[in-house]
């Protein structure tokens, strides 16, 4: 870590000597041993800037190259080889994943879809067909990511909280997840929920606003249920009834069918 972060502050840092530590720090995203967020003792999350700054100086000091699969990308970057000793899956070629990306053990990857530098995807999850896990997006156990879902990637400001979704969450088809959003263990959001830091998100069970926390995140409580809903809003426009759509939690706990989310 120590050489890390002396690379990030040296301001004649050449490429030369960057390239070495570089590849390095991409074998400490695969395997875990460094990631841009990680779950304290005190039960918050807490994210590593420096992390995302050595991502930022690894496009900084990367040239345009064309690689031997014909995609064009900084030398830098390219795709994660995955082993079979890994036992993950990943089901065809049009499943993308670029290197510096944890995956854990029996992890599977159904195409196409896509996981970008240092997102974290914990032992067990299925990454469904046109799904994204966005740059620096933090995964849990067994965690379901429907079809067509976007989990928004946040590689700036470094500062900024990454997307995190903890154990055992549902994430039903075309959900879109964007930055500043954490989603609590045991979680479901239905299909085609849109959650992002600044939504606001009305609790029907408690009878509250769930609105932004002091680090400017959106926490989904656990075992949440979350589906999409309307919020009627005031207009000035003559005959018009206008609403906006918004994430409505319905209940806590109970266990959920796949049928019940796929079903009207």
């Amino acid at each position: 870590m120590q050489n890390y972060l002396s690379m990030i502050n040296n301001e004649k840092l050449t490429r030369e000597e960057f390239l070495p530590e570089w590849e390095r720090f991409k074998k400490d995203l695969n395997t875990g041993k460094v990631r841009v967020a990680s779950y304290g003792e005190d039960g918050k999350w807490k994210v590593n800037q420096w992390v995302k700054q050595f991502i930022l100086l690894g496009f900084k000091f990367g040239q345009i190259c064309k690689f031997e699969d014909g995609s064009i990308d900084k030398d830098t970057m390219g795709e994660r080889r995955i082993s079979v000793d890994e036992k993950v899956r990943k089901v065809s070629a049009t499943v993308s994943v670029r290197d510096g990306v944890f995956i854990g053990t029996g992890v599977t990857f159904m195409p196409p879809c896509y996981a970008n530098i240092g997102a974290y995807i914990d032992e067990g999850t299925m990454v469904d067909s046109l799904a994204l896990v966005g740059s620096c997006a933090q995964i849990g156990k067994n965690v379901h990511i429907g079809a067509g879902v976007v989990i928004g990637g946040v590689l700036e400001p470094v500062g900024a909280y990454p997307v995190i979704i903890e154990d055992n969450v549902f994430v039903g088809a075309g959900a879109l997840i964007t930055e500043g959003t954490i989603v609590k263990k045991g979680a479901v959001i239905g299909a085609g929920v849109t959650i992002t830091g600044s939504t606001p998100v009305y609790d029907v069970v408690n009878k509250t606003v769930i609105t932004p926390n002091e680090n400017g995140i959106i926490v989904i409580p656990e075992g949440a249920t979350v589906i999409p809903g309307t919020k009627n809003i005031e207009t000035s426009v003559e005959g018009a009834q206008l609403a906006k759509t918004v994430p409505i939690i319905i209940k806590y706990g109970s266990k959920v069918e796949l049928n019940d989310l796929l079903r009207p």
